[in-house]
């Protein structure tokens, strides 16, 4: 039984839930702990880095894209109280966000010839660009338009300037009680990624990959380098529980943020 989902998104980057509506579909699902894991950006109007709201105790937590070097991975930041590094790097993240976010928006409405309802805003991202696409005139819904627009190396994709992984360490460290690696099993090089373990804290075991996902090299990396084990469904709707942790593995994960 899934009691804590550490990896959900909001409407603060491109999922779905309002903070508000979180403890009701937390509730529905059964899951006591859910940890806020937007992409790029936390929730300042928390009370504080784990706090309680109707019976559920919601982890204020962020997630960074960063470069790694030989690729592109994303870290989990838990715990987190707000610091003047990471408020300077989420303003720089999100400055560019936008700005990529209106070059795709650009490129589409040239391609198609239509007028796409989306806002250029913080948190922006590709999922609200291609929800504007279902919704448009168009003849693309949501998955055609990441696999035939705006997806990696489609006409209208546009990359974004994503910091170093040694910065956004440092800087997450500094702000958060646990960091770990998202997701090890979804990147091109899962081996790779796993390396950069040795300086993380966590590592997220489980996960809806989707797919026939081998935990063998995870689970190795936990023993190798000690690592605190999590786990979520990365919600983008409002179905929760999807993977995360059971009841013991919850009680060492609090312990660790305390």
């Amino acid at each position: 039984m899934v009691v804590a989902d550490l990896h959900v998104h909001t409407t603060r980057s491109d999922g779905t839930l309002t903070l508000d509506s979180v403890p009701k579909a937390a509730r529905r699902a059964g899951v006591e702990v859910v940890a806020l894991t937007d992409h790029d950006r936390f929730d300042p109007s928390l009370d504080g880095a784990v706090t309680e709201r109707e019976g559920v105790t919601i982890v204020r937590g962020i997630e960074l894209r960063v470069d790694a070097g030989s690729q592109r991975v994303d870290l989990l930041g838990y715990g987190l109280d707000p610091t003047p590094a990471l408020e300077t790097l989420v303003t720089e993240i999100q400055r560019d966000r936008g700005e990529r976010g209106r070059a795709i928006v650009d490129c589409v409405e040239d391609r198609l010839g239509v007028t796409l309802d989306v806002e250029i805003r913080p948190g922006l991202g590709r999922p609200h660009v291609a929800r504007a696409i279902d919704e448009s005139p168009a003849d693309y819904d949501y998955q055609d338009a990441f696999d035939r627009l705006i997806g990696d190396d489609c006409p209208c994709y546009v990359a974004r300037e994503i910091p170093s992984f040694e910065r956004s360490r440092e800087v997450l460290d500094g702000a958060c009680g646990v960091v770990g690696l998202a997701h090890p099993l979804r990147y091109e090089d899962p081996e790779a990624a796993l390396e950069l373990t040795a300086d993380l804290d966590a590592v997220e075991r489980y996960y809806p990959y989707g797919r026939d996902a081998d935990p063998t090299p995870v689970e190795r990396a936990v023993e190798t380098h000690d690592l605190l084990v999590t786990g979520g469904s990365d919600a983008h709707d409002e179905r929760l529980g999807l993977a995360g942790l059971d009841r013991a593995a919850t009680g060492t994960f609090l312990t660790a943020l305390r």
